[in-house]
């Protein structure tokens, strides 16, 4: 698209938190949840401001990813990046496998072509944000919203929204420690056995149909894994008896949420007898942990205001 303003503008973004994987739908499948990062930009010296999550350990330099989000738009367009101020109010919970690194790239992304006078085609601004973060299960939902699949085809991403029950909830435990993505990476095989792979294809299939006709019980089943859990399980003490309190508690399925160490369930109802199961058992390894009660949401990162 050709840019049609080239004014700068003070613009403020919000894109909402995202969890990946949902059990076995590894670097595929993700969801957004309705906590919410906003963004504001606007024309002055180079400054980062930063509150609420993670406020004390995300840069404030041009390493910030906001920064590298903005910077990627105007490159896009081939324009040079102006001297601009970016005010960060964070509401995800920073570095718990919820999306905060997506939220950041994405904010910086929609941003970055709004001051253009240029409205982000969804899928060019995909493609930005998985260029940058190598994978689009948390990218897709923070763009487009909603539950999302994203493949990859030589040089093209490509999304499908996954139909949702109305009436669906997510019940998310927050341990009070950060996880750290390329430490939860590390621990993973680069080979997996042919059981592990159809484990995963069967489960990743039957999630997607469970939450696209409603078969919630199936959920139990459908967020099982074999392919990155269990050896996150390791470095995540308690992970395999949370996910089991919450499926005491009443949730339909419970799972590791991204890179962790946050932990997901789905529910449609007993959301506060799941939240208490999963803080006790977290309680009894040790873990200090809160949990949210929140809904999936259809929208994706949105302009607020110019």
């Amino acid at each position: 698209m050709t840019p049609q303003n080239n004014t700068l503008q003070r613009v403020s973004v919000r894109v909402p938190a995202t969890a990946a994987n949902l059990g076995p739908g590894f670097d595929a499948i993700g969801i957004a949840v309705d906590l919410w990062n906003e963004l504001t930009v606007e024309p002055g010296p180079f400054k980062v401001v930063i509150e609420g999550d993670g406020a004390e350990e995300i840069p404030r330099d041009e390493h910030n990813l906001v920064v590298a989000g903005a910077r990627a738009a105007y490159e896009a367009r081939g324009a040079e990046f102006p001297e601009m101020r970016f005010h960060c109010v964070n509401g995800i919970p920073f570095a718990r496998g919820l999306g905060s690194s997506s939220a950041a790239i994405v904010s910086g992304i929609v941003a970055g072509f709004a001051l253009q006078g240029d409205g982000a085609d969804p899928t060019e601004a995909l493609e930005l944000a998985a260029e940058i973060e190598g994978h689009p299960d948390n990218a897709a939902p923070a763009i487009l919203g909603g539950c999302q699949i994203g493949v990859k085809s030589g040089e093209k991403w490509i999304t499908s929204r996954v139909a949702l029950p109305d009436d669906l909830y997510t019940v998310i435990l927050i341990p009070d420690y950060v996880g750290e993505t390329a430490h939860a990476r590390s621990v993973l095989r680069d080979e997996v056995q042919r059981a592990d792979a159809v484990f995963n294809i069967g489960r990743s299939a039957l999630l997607v149909n469970a939450l696209s006709t409603g078969q919630l019980d199936l959920l139990r089943y459908a967020t099982e894994d074999r392919l990155h859990q269990p050896a996150r399980a390791d470095i995540y003490k308690g992970l395999n008896t949370i996910i089991r309190a919450a499926l005491t508690g009443g949730a339909h399925g419970a799972f590791l949420a991204g890179a962790g160490p946050a932990v997901m369930a789905f529910t449609t109802g007993r959301e506060n007898t799941v939240a208490y199961e999963m803080t006790e058992a977290a309680r009894l390894h040790g873990i200090e942990a809160t949990t949210r009660v929140v809904r999936p949401t259809e929208r994706g990162a949105h302009v607020v205001a110019r």
